[in-house]
């Protein structure tokens, strides 16, 4: 590395491999401009031999240099953070005596943390806004300064920014800190931000809520200003328009539309689940039941509350206490509601030696797990406090396991695929801070996964230390019809708990070794996964899914008797079926059930029933034809068939055509053996 200290130039490699030699320190900007007007008027930040540095920050060295703008993802993240920023400038002039808390980038936007004497309304957030736009429209620069740690306490003292105290408080290692003053508001922050506030036009508040300091229940509550912000105006609109189609799809509206389910504070966090949302649940667990069973698993159920000691071995009552719901008896034991099946799992297996011959054991349960979760984070079917899991324990010797991780996969991707899920992204977490077991056990568990992953050809996304405590995990992630990712199916390689719990097999050798465990859940928690499948569906879920398949309707009074034998005759034959026979005009009552997502409306006037027919119409409102009886039921029973059942049905007529190829070989060989 060469430094201008002695007179001597340096080169800035940009990422074409092109170079640029400067004599004196150069800014971030400067290099841009060196390139090109256009290109420094859009610079939002640069990235120094892989590190954000902010547009203004010295550059006095040889090095790699990546200029960011509002295109790249960074630059996006960038205009979010100072977004942030902004939400406290336009607070402070608005309600002086609030206090500004933290400010954080998420997903799509950001959100500013504040305590403020009285909560802010509806109206105080389109104040807010208006207060930023004005501020943007200055186009003022954001100006950073570096300053000593006792110099920054000083400000935030005299500006009465306890919180910012506080975090100060919490970083005694840092001697310096980086400022941002927007004008007069000033922020503490590690950075990059835009180097001017015209970057930030494309933004807009969503919401309101509350959230409690440091995110925990027992201090004070602060209220959160959430936002999102994007690189121009088209981004943000189509931003927005997904924001309105998704308040459309909302499950806990369409549940209430459609008489799915409901909630209510004598039992926050649980489902009250109507006859209709029911059905969808069970046809869930059916079609889950049915894949497990042709992939070789046997279904099991353990008890829902099991004493402490179960939990203190299996790490759960150390990692997890906050989160479970417990109980003491009169003689003084501890039991807890299961947050997870695992152990209730292992005691299972441990009933019982094994023999290598038994492995591979799958062992699946849909077990209800309860979880305490914080009141103002429930939402609806997907945060929930008492949920069921389509949950499962592979036990396996090490040889086994990468087998075993790719029958998990190809299953999941598979089911996935038949619910209408085409594009899933894979995750791979891999050791956490806060672990049990030894490096050597954690190489081999990563090592799985990746290897069953690599042999798959699949592709996936590294998330260091954000596995489980006792082992490293599959994420699977999908995204719905509107664009939007949902965290569903895991898989989870372990060899701690079963050391921990004892539980072993017989080898060849005849020597005891503890299994490999694979925690496995597809749905995940079949309430949320509900949720997600109405939101994805629009309510519209399919044939074989719907609450009510088909409903009949009769055009006047004359037809009631047939119209209510019609109905029964589908439900006979195996079909969610229902009868609408109400003295309403046959348009208003084709309305009413298309608003209901039936799938099918059967229409039947005097012509129908005199000859034996019904005419069909989908809730699109296409005319499918007038069929007799017989045939209507068939269509139907064909178009309401569960996705897996072909694939079932292709099985079993190749395992009967294996099985017919036994019979014509004892055949051909019988003559031989007579005459022998």
């Amino acid at each position: 590395m060469t430094s201008t200290a002695s007179n001597q130039t340096f080169v800035i490699t940009l990422p074409d491999g092109s170079k640029r030699e400067f004599g004196l320190p150069v800014t971030v900007l400067d290099v841009a401009q060196s390139i090109s007007p256009g290109l420094a008027k859009n610079t939002v930040a640069g990235k120094l031999d892989g590190r954000l540095v902010d547009a203004c920050d010295l550059i006095d060295h040889d090095a790699a240099l990546l200029i960011i703008t509002p295109r790249d993802e960074e630059g996006l993240e960038i205009i979010r953070h100072s977004c942030a920023h902004l939400v406290g400038h336009a607070v402070k002039q608005l309600f002086p005596s609030a206090k500004m808390v933290i400010g954080p980038v998420i997903d799509e936007g950001f959100y500013y943390d504040i305590a403020y004497e009285r909560p802010f309304t509806p109206e105080d957030m389109v104040a807010i806004e208006a207060r930023m736009h004005e501020l943007i429209a200055r186009h003022y620069d954001v100006v950073k300064r570096v300053l000593p740690r006792d110099e920054v306490i000083s400000l935030f003292q005299e500006r009465g920014e306890d919180y910012k105290l506080r975090l100060i408080s919490d970083m005694p290692d840092e001697k310096t800190m980086g400022m941002y003053f927007h004008e007069e508001y000033v922020d503490m922050c590690r950075g990059p931000h835009v180097p001017n506030t015209r970057f930030l036009k494309a933004f807009k508040l969503t919401k309101l809520a509350g959230a409690y300091w440091r995110g925990d229940a027992k201090n004070e509550q602060l209220q959160r200003i959430y936002g999102t912000a994007w690189a121009d105006k088209k981004q943000l609109d189509a931003y927005i328009q997904r924001l309105e189609e998704a308040e459309k799809r909302d499950h806990r509206k369409l549940g209430r539309e459609l008489d799915l389910f409901h909630f209510q504070e004598d039992a926050p966090g649980a489902v009250f689940w109507h006859p209709r949302g029911w059905a969808v649940f069970q046809e869930l667990i059916a079609y889950m039941r049915r894949r497990q069973q042709d992939a070789g698993y046997v279904e099991v159920n353990s008890p829902d509350v099991m004493d402490r000691s179960l939990w203190e071995i299996s790490g759960h009552w150390q990692n997890y206490r906050d989160h479970m719901f417990t109980t003491e008896t009169e003689d003084g034991r501890a039991l807890a509601l299961k947050p997870m099946n695992c152990p209730g799992s292992v005691l299972l297996y441990r009933h019982g030696l094994k023999s290598y011959r038994d492995l591979p054991i799958r062992m699946g349960e849909f077990g209800k797990v309860h979880r305490y979760e914080p009141s103002g984070s429930l939402h609806g079917l997907l945060r929930v406090r008492h949920f069921t899991q389509d949950d499962a324990h592979i036990y396996c010797t090490p040889q086994q396991m990468d087998g075993e991780c790719r029958e998990i996969v190809s299953l999941v991707l598979d089911i996935y695929r038949q619910f209408g899920f085409e594009d899933v992204r894979i995750k791979l977490s891999t050791r956490p801070d806060n672990r049990m077991g030894d490096d050597a056990t954690w190489d081999l568990l990563e090592g799985a996964l990746i290897q069953a992953l690599e042999g798959m050809d699949l592709e996936y996304q590294l998330n260091p230390g954000e596995g489980a405590f006792y082992g490293p995990k599959l994420e699977f992630v999908l995204r719905d019809a509107i664009g939007r990712d949902w965290q569903c199916g895991t898989l989870q390689v372990d060899m701690n708990l079963p050391k921990r719990f004892g539980i072993e097999y017989v080898d060849e050798d005849g020597q005891r070794k503890p299994p490999v465990m694979l925690h496995r859940a597809l749905f995940g928690s079949l309430e949320r996964f509900t949720g997600i499948l109405i939101e994805h569906h629009a309510g519209k879920l399919p044939a074989w899914l719907a609450p009510v398949q088909a409903v009949v309707l009769s055009i006047t009074e004359d037809h009631t008797a047939y119209v209510q034998d019609v109905a029964q005759l589908l439900r006979s034959a195996g079909l969610r079926a229902e009868a609408d026979v109400r003295n309403e005009k046959i348009g208003y009552k084709i309305r009413e059930q298309t608003l209901q997502r039936i799938p099918f409306l059967l229409v039947a006037g005097a012509r129908e029933r005199d000859n034996g027919t019904i005419a069909i119409r989908s809730r699109e409102g296409e005319d499918l034809g007038t069929l007799p009886l017989d045939q209507a039921v068939a269509y139907l029973l064909a178009q309401a068939q569960a996705p897996d059942l072909s694939t079932r049905q292709a099985a079993l007529s190749d395992l009967r055509a294996r099985l017919a190829t036994y019979g014509n070989t004892a055949e051909a060989k019988a003559p031989q053996e007579a005459s022998v």
